[in-house]
């Protein structure tokens, strides 16, 4: 009994050291006050005015959605095959493939980033908007892998063969049959996906370039200079949006769809 009151008060101790934080970050944001502070001093929506009035955030805003969609959209046309290819197929250095696939996972994104920006901008000259999109795509390709593969682990590969005795060539099976059974874990990979590349600070800060930055980073440069409460409005945009899609991730496909 008292081991499970001592876990209970420990589990308080724990959320409320990740939940108190945003709460602050939420009730700052409507403070009117010049800079943030807590507790607020009257009411007001006009830094949530303030951030759309911003060119610089409404143009990161975009671009970061523009990136984190391309990003996705090129993981799951390489992370689908790949995950494919590691749950259908027996075969040598199946294991190393793997750990290749899932390397950003581990590797810290500062060293990706710094890494990506000496091989692919300087080295090669690649546009910024590129190199932001080739450091993109190896970040969220593991979560497709990751995600996609579950999904094919439960998946019964006998069905495809018996397409095959039915007429189907390989790829026909794999677009009629293997596709249409695997489309909630393609979904939630989608949404892991998008979220961490729409969210990433460490390979951004190398990749930026004059005039195109993603919006995190436009908002850690944002408070070197600033400390006003915009900076409140702006993240709690970010975790409305983040909750909307997890929310509709949770009616569609529910939360095994993040697990099985």
């Amino acid at each position: 009994m008292r081991k499970n009151k001592a876990l209970l008060i420990f589990s308080i101790f724990v959320f409320a050291f990740l939940f108190v934080p945003l709460l602050i970050i939420v009730v700052t944001a409507f403070g009117e006050a010049p800079t943030i502070t807590f507790p607020i001093k009257g009411f007001t929506f006009k830094w949530f005015a303030n951030v759309f009035k911003s060119k610089a955030f409404v143009d990161s805003l975009i671009l970061s959605g523009k990136l984190a969609l391309y990003a996705t959209l090129v993981a799951l046309l390489v992370g689908i095959p790949a995950a494919y290819a590691i749950s259908r197929f027996s075969m040598k250095g199946k294991g190393l493939l793997k750990s290749f696939f899932l390397s950003p996972t581990i590797v810290p994104g500062v060293v990706v980033g710094y890494s990506i920006f000496q091989f692919a901008i300087l080295k090669l000259h690649m546009p910024v908007f590129q190199g932001l999109l080739l450091g993109h795509f190896l970040v969220v390709l593991p979560y497709i892998i990751r995600v996609v593969g579950s999904s094919l682990e439960q998946f019964d590969f006998s069905i495809e063969e018996a397409a095959w005795s039915l007429g189907c060539n390989k790829v026909q099976a794999f677009f009629k049959v293997v596709l249409p059974n695997i489309t909630s874990g393609i979904s939630a990979a989608f949404m892991l996906a998008f979220i961490n590349s729409f969210n990433n600070i460490p390979v951004s800060m190398f990749l930026k370039g004059p005039g195109i930055s993603t919006l995190p980073t436009t908002l850690m440069n944002y408070i070197e200079y600033n400390y006003d409460p915009t900076v409140s409005a702006v993240s709690v945009l970010l975790m409305l949006a983040t909750i909307v899609i997890m929310f509709i991730v949770e009616k569609t496909l529910g939360i095994a769809a993040f697990t099985k």
